[in-house]
Parts: C-alpha cells; sequence; structure tokens
C-alpha cells in the first residue's frame, strides 16, 4: 500500500505491508518554510505540496524497491480531510493519477483515523478495547477502539485544540514554531507549581477546552512580568496534561480498556507521555506510545488505515471522492460491520 499525505504542512508517502509493516517512510517538512510566520500559511502549505510531492513519492516508492510504474503496489490511500483543502488537493489529485495509471484501487483516509493505526506499526498485537487520546495541533480526541477500524469517539475539543493551545502560548511567550516542542523544552527548566493555572472541565465527562487556560496565561504573565518564561511553560505545561491524563484515565475505567494509546503531535510531549505511562503502570493497564515520528503527521499511518479499510471495502474509494477540509471522524461500530468486537478483530 502506498500511503500519501498531505493534509497540513508535512509531504509524506510510504510504503506498508500488511498494515503494519512499514517498509518505506519519507516526509519532508515545510517548518523552516512556515516558522517566520508563527503558523501555517495555507496558501505556501498548497505550493510546497506542489513542488515536493511527486519527488517525496519517488523517494519513497524507490527505497521499498518500486519504481513509477507502481510495481508491488497493490492499492493507493491518501488523506482527504480533514485538513487545508488546498493541501489536500495535491495529495488526491497525485493519488487518483497514479491509480489510474497502475490500475489500482484508490482509497480516501480519514487523517484522524489515521492516527488511530500509527501504534498498530509498532504494535501489531495492541489488544482491545483501548482508549486512544489523539492530541494533535487540530484535534483533541479520546476514542474508544474495540478493533481496527470500529471505534466510537468520546470525546473531544470545545474550542482550542492541545497543540493549538501550545502554538499559542509559545508565540505570546516569544518561544517561536512549532510551540509544542518549544514549550518543552522551556518547560523542563521551569517549576510546574510556580502558577496555578485551571483545569477546564477536569471533572466533567470526556470533551476538553484550553482556550479559557490560553487566555490565564496571558492574564498571569502580564500581572506578573518578574515571571521566568521557563515557570509559566512549566505551568501550563502541568494543567494541559492534567486534563488529558484525568480523561484519559476515566475513559479507560469506564469502557474496561486494557489500555491507554497516545496519538497526534502533541503525543510527543515528554511530560505527556510519562505521565501515560505512570497512570497506566497505577491502573494495571498497558501503555502504547509511538516513536515521535509515528506522532506528527505520517504517510505510514494512512497507508495503514487504508490497508485496514480495503479489507472491509476491496473495491476501495470512488474516483469522485474529494477534499473535505472539515471531515469528521464518524462513529464505527457494530452496527456497521455486524459483528461482535472480537468477530471484527478476527475479520480485520
Amino acid at each position: 500500500m502506498l500511503g500519501i499525505e498531505t493534509s497540513c504542512d508535512e509531504t509524506a508517502a510510504a510504503v506498508v505491508d500488511g498494515g503494519t509493516t512499514i517498509v518505506s517512510s519519507v516526509v519532508s517538512s515545510q517548518v523552516d518554510l512556515h516558522a517566520r510566520y508563527g503558523g501555517v500559511v495555507p496558501e505556501l502549505a498548497g505550493r510546497a505540496h506542489v513542488e515536493l510531492l511527486t519527488p517525496v513519492v519517488a523517494d519513497a516508492l524507490a527505497q521499498a524497491g518500486s519504481d513509477e510504474t507502481g510495481r508491488g503496489i497493490d492499492a493507493v490511500a491518501v488523506t482527504h480531510g480533514p485538513g487545508l483543502v488546498g493541501s489536500l488537493l495535491v495529495g488526491v489529485a497525485e493519488a487518483k493519477a497514479l491509480a489510474l495509471a497502475w490500475g489500482v484501487p484508490f482509497i480516501g483516509v480519514n487523517h484522524l483515523e489515521g492516527h488511530l493505526f500509527a501504534s498498530l506499526l509498532e504494535q501489531p498485537d495492541l489488544g482491545w478495547p483501548l482508549v486512544v487520546l489523539l492530541v494533535s495541533g487540530g484535534h483533541t480526541l479520546l476514542v474508544e477502539v474495540t478493533a481496527p477500524g470500529t471505534y466510537r469517539l468520546l470525546g473531544q475539543t470545545i474550542d482550542d485544540a492541545a497543540g493549538e493551545a501550545f502554538d499559542k502560548v509559545a508565540r505570546f511567550l516569544g518561544l517561536g514554531y512549532p510551540g509544542g516542542p518549544a514549550i518543552d523544552v522551556a518547560a523542563e527548566a521551569g517549576d510546574p507549581a510556580a502558577f496555578d493555572f485551571p483545569r477546564s472541565l477536569v471533572a466533567e465527562g470526556y470533551d476538553f477546552s484550553f482556550s479559557g487556560l490560553k487566555t490565564s496565561v496571558v492574564n498571569t504573565v502580564r500581572q506578573h512580568p518578574e515571571a521566568t518564561t521557563e515557570d509559566v511553560a512549566a505551568s501550563f505545561r502541568q494543567a494541559v496534561v492534567d486534563v488529558l491524563v484525568v480523561k484519559a484515565r476515566r475513559a479507560a475505567a469506564a469502557v474496561g480498556a486494557t489500555a491507554i494509546c497516545l496519538a497526534g503531535g502533541v503525543a510527543a510531549n515528554s511530560l505527556l507521555r510519562r505521565r501515560v505511562e505512570e497512570a497506566c503502570a497505577e491502573d494495571g493497564l498497558r501503555a502504547f506510545l509511538p516513536s515521535r515520528s509515528l506522532c506528527t503527521d505520517n504517510a505510514a499511518m494512512i497507508a495503514a488505515a487504508g490497508w485496514w479499510q480495503l479489507q472491509r471495502h476491496p473495491g476501495g474509494s470512488a474516483l469522485d471522492l474529494g477534499a473535505d477540509p472539515n471531515l469528521r471522524l464518524p462513529d464505527v461500530g457494530r452496527a456497521e460491520t455486524g459483528l461482535t468486537a472480537p468477530e471484527a478483530a478476527a475479520a480485520g
């Protein structure tokens, strides 16, 4: 399976075998291009994808022992949403062209579903059910997964995503872009108890809210100009992670999960990874923490999700499938498959 990912500012292509084995994975980052603006500029991102995608795909194919003829490629999977519409269109157009040229199925993949499959690339024996905490620049979700492709949305952000809050706070503190890694580095040298920032909705259900926390950081810094950037970063990071971990633990207990799995760019955060491991050890659960290269946007997870999707729908997607920048993660469970969770897992 050839996977293509162009939902935002990473141009990526990968070849995955059997839904679990990464044969090749190439990612071309646009961080330097957007850093001067403090965030992703959609028009620049789309133009960069146009320039970069074909050579990135060629590199992934060459590393997998294939070429422009598509030798050994059985299908082409691509992110068709959510994301920046201009960026998505570049990937979708290339994937359709390759699928038509090679005479293989074309598969449109939900970017969020791709993140749910990232851990399967390193841990094929995950065990079910599990709770996935998907935290990125655009999304913060809690998802119950009872089998590959069988999941239920438990909660999501009602305003800013956690990664978006990291970027905005980092910009306010003058730490640069991308904000997540910058905050993480600064926080390691600060005192997480220096400021008691709010933990919004921490005791209420599974939804998240980080807008108020961001505003609290801004107001606190203005009221305490003597505060060090490191202390503010550490206290902010602590507040975000506290809410994420508390809700993930509560969800895991409620659905009888055997594990908590991290996904998305913020899953690379060092404190979040430590806290999830500690929480799982205390609760008798397994913790699945994808390598940092699989936390951020990549095409291997898209290829993996595409492989599992092809097992359920052998014909793939219709060629008139378009880019959908507002695509949501639907509940896909027993009602669709007609199977129990164990049967669905066995059937793929």
